[in-house]
C-alpha cells in the first residue's frame, strides 16, 4: 500500500508543479514551493516503510521543492530561486510561530483537538527548525550547483545538484531532529534510506522539469 500511495503522490505532486508553472508561470512555482515547505515539515514527522526500508514521510514534498526551484533557475532567473526559497522559509517560519502559539492556549472544556495538537506540534518544533535550517542551506546550495553546471545537458544538471544537496540536508536532519529520540543506528539508517529515496526521487522527477522546460 505505501509504495503504490508513494508512486500516486509522486506523479500528483510533480504533475501539480508543471501545471502550475504552465497556467500560473513563476508566481506558480513560487506558491508551490512556500505550500510544499510547510506540509513537508509536517509529513517529516512521519515514518514508513517502503520494502522495509524506513524514510520520512516529507521526502516526495521537499523533493518538489527542489524541481520547483530548479525549474525557476531553468526557465527564469537563480535570483527568483533564491527569492522563491526565502520566501518559504519565512512562511515556515510563520506557521511554526502560529501553531506554538496555538498549543499555549487554554483549550475549553468541550475541546478534544488540543493534545493531539500538542502531540503533533511539540514534536514539529524541534523537526521544524532542524528541517527549514538544513532544507534551506541545502536549497541555497543546489540552487548555486544548478547555476553552475550549465555546460552540462538538463539531466545532469537536475540531478547531480538536486543529489548532492539532498544527501547532505538528509543526514544533517536526521542527526539534529532525531537525536536523543532515535538510536544513533537508527538515525544512520533513517539518513542514509532516505538519501536513497530521495535520489530516486530526483531521477523520477527528471522527466518533469522537461515538461516544464516545454512549457509555453
Amino acid at each position: 500500500m505505501n509504495l503504490l500511495l508513494s508512486i500516486i503522490s509522486n506523479i500528483l505532486v510533480y504533475g501539480l508543479v508543471v501545471l502550475l508553472e504552465k497556467y500560473f508561470k513563476k508566481e506558480g512555482l513560487f506558491v508551490w514551493i512556500s505550500i510544499a515547505i510547510v506540509i513537508a515539515n509536517i509529513l517529516v514527522c512521519k515514518n514508513i516503510d517502503i520494502f522495509g526500508v524506513t524514510t520520512t514521510l516529507g521526502n516526495i514534498m521537499f523533493s518538489s521543492v527542489f524541481l520547483a526551484s530548479d525549474s525557476l533557475n531553468l526557465k527564469y532567473s537563480k535570483n527568483e530561486s533564491y527569492k522563491a526559497i526565502s520566501l518559504g522559509l519565512i512562511m515556515n517560519i510563520i506557521f511554526t510561530i502560529t501553531f506554538q502559539i496555538a498549543i499555549k492556549f487554554i483549550p475549553s472544556n468541550s475541546d478534544i483537538i488540543n493534545e493531539t495538537m500538542k502531540k503533533l506540534f511539540a514534536i514539529n518544533l524541534r523537526t521544524s527548525l532542524a528541517s527549514t535550517t538544513m532544507f534551506f542551506l541545502s536549497s541555497l546550495l543546489d540552487i548555486y550547483l544548478f547555476s553552475k553546471l550549465k555546460d552540462k545537458n538538463l539531466f545532469l544538471r537536475s540531478n547531480i545538484s538536486t543529489i548532492i544537496a539532498n544527501c547532505l540536508e538528509n543526514y544533517f536532519f536526521v542527526f539534529f531532529a532525531f537525536l536523543g529520540i532515535y538510536s544513533f543506528n537508527n538515525i544512520l539508517i533513517i539518513a542514509t534510506t532516505t538519501s536513497i529515496i530521495e535520489i530516486i526521487l530526483s531521477l523520477c522527477s527528471s522527466p518533469f522539469i522537461y515538461l516544464i522546460k516545454s512549457n509555453k
